[in-house]
Formats: C-alpha cells, sequence, structure tokens
C-alpha cells in the first residue's frame, strides 16, 4: 500500500457527532472527501443542512440523526436506533460538546452537570457502546475533541476544564484496553479555534488580543485546519498511533 492509499476511506463509515458546524462539520467534510460515508449526528440537525450538501456534493452517503447529548434517555434511544439501521461505523468521530462560563465562585450545579454530561459521560457510553462492535470486528478508529484544556486549567470554565481534563484519560484508558485488539483511540486537542463555541472570547477584544499575541501561527485556528488530523487518525495512516492527544492549536502549547 502506498503512503497516499493509506488515507482512502473508500467503504468506511464514519459517524461524526457535533457535524452541523464548527471543527466537526469540518472534520465530517474531510472524511467525506477521502471516501467515507458520513453519520451526522447533533442536537438539531435537520434534513437538507449544509454539512449534509456539502457530503452529498462529494458523492457519498449522508445519515443525519438528532440526539441531545445531555440527556441520557435521548442518547440511549440514539444507540437504539443506530442498531436497528444496521449502522456499524468503522470510524467515532466525538467532538459533540457544549461550554458555560462563570467564575466557579457562582457556577451552579446544574451547568457542571450538563458540561460533564454532554462532554464526558456521553462520550464515554457512544464509545463503549460503538466501540464494542469495533473490538469485536477486529477493527476501528475513534477519535475524541479534546482541548487546551486538558492541559491547562482554563478561567471560568471549570465544568469545562473537567471534561477535557477527562477526555485526556478516558481516550488513555481505552487506548490501553483496545490498541491490541486493533482498535485505534486518539484525540485532537484543539487550540483557539474562531467557532461559535469561542463567540464570547472572540468578541472580548482585551482577551481576544492577549490569546492572538501568544500564538506563534499569528492566527486563530479555523474548522479547516482539523481535515488533515482528523483524516490521518480516522485511516490506516495511524495504525501504530494509540492513546496520542495531537495538539493543532497554532504552537500555543509551545510558547
Amino acid at each position: 500500500m502506498s503512503i497516499f492509499q493509506s488515507f482512502d476511506l473508500t467503504g468506511k463509515t464514519a459517524l461524526v457527532t457535533g457535524a452541523k458546524r464548527g471543527i466537526g462539520r469540518g472534520m465530517a467534510e474531510a472524511l467525506a472527501s477521502a471516501g467515507a460515508d458520513i453519520v451526522g449526528v447533533s442536537a438539531t440537525l435537520a434534513p437538507g443542512s449544509e454539512v449534509e450538501r456539502a457530503v452529498t456534493a462529494m458523492g457519498r452517503k449522508f445519515s443525519g440523526y438528532a440526539c441531545d447529548f445531555g440527556d441520557r434517555a435521548a442518547l440511549t434511544a440514539f444507540i437504539a436506533r443506530l442498531k436497528t439501521d444496521g449502522v456499524a461505523p468503522d470510524i467515532l468521530i466525538n467532538n459533540a460538546g457544549t461550554i458555560k462560563r462563570k467564575p466557579a465562585a457562582e457556577h451552579p450545579d446544574e451547568w457542571w452537570d450538563e458540561v460533564i454530561e454532554v462532554n464526558l459521560s456521553a462520550q464515554f457510553i457512544l464509545s463503549r457502546e460503538i466501540g464494542r462492535g469495533m473490538v469485536e470486528r477486529g477493527g476501528g478508529k475513534i477519535v475524541f475533541t479534546a482541548s487546551l484544556l486538558t492541559f491547562q486549567g482554563g478561567i471560568t470554565v471549570p465544568g469545562y476544564s473537567a471534561s477535557k481534563g477527562g477526555i485526556g484519560q478516558l481516550t488513555k484508558a481505552l487506548a490501553n484496553e483496545w490498541a491490541g485488539k486493533g482498535v485505534n483511540v486518539n484525540a485532537i486537542a484543539p487550540g483557539y479555534v474562531a467557532t461559535d463555541n469561542t463567540e464570547a472570547l472572540q468578541n472580548d477584544p482585551v482577551r481576544y488580543k492577549a490569546i492572538l499575541e501568544r500564538i506563534p501561527a499569528g492566527r486563530w485556528g479555523t474548522p479547516q485546519d482539523f481535515a488533515g488530523p482528523a483524516l490521518f487518525l480516522a485511516s490506516s495512516a495511524s495504525d501504530y498511533v494509540n492513546g496520542e492527544i495531537l495538539v493543532v492549536d497554532g504552537g500555543w502549547m509551545g510558547r
């Protein structure tokens, strides 16, 4: 197999959570461009979405599902529906997430619970259920979206920081169990990316300037910056990569 062929995803099915917009959409479109059919999932995802049109324009199949990952019953029903529909993903991109900003002393219980449920608990449950099938078939790729706050504490986002720290350890824990069974589990840790999740920072002139000045690349990231990393970790090019957290941050962590 040539190096180029190792990135070919023809015949593969990738399930991408948080696929409606931002980084998730960018990764879904990247995998489709490499030949994968896409199962897109978001809290709200209507037929004819922009990501669906982009994927089908490449000649790939797209199946859309709506699921609120903050609702455990909805997640259970979604997993059951996947089985009923005969969906057995070769690739799982665990990208769905949420963030709540308020100082720790004022951070309410319900915000903490929601962020941990969406960003950590739901991702473990989905990985467990889909990963079980991958282990039985002898192969698969699972990619989590981690964060710079997998390594750093952040400011006024205690639930988010805790959840993303947990994602880093969950990545390693699953990799330790499944690497020898043909399932690669890794994560991508984005830096500061211009998406709706970071609107509060983008609209704060002081924080925006301070962040931009620390990024050696001299710019914020875009969803397109995650196309290559996602394709690498979802393809056979990364068959000997396990438990890795790939930082894509314009050099922030090296500063």
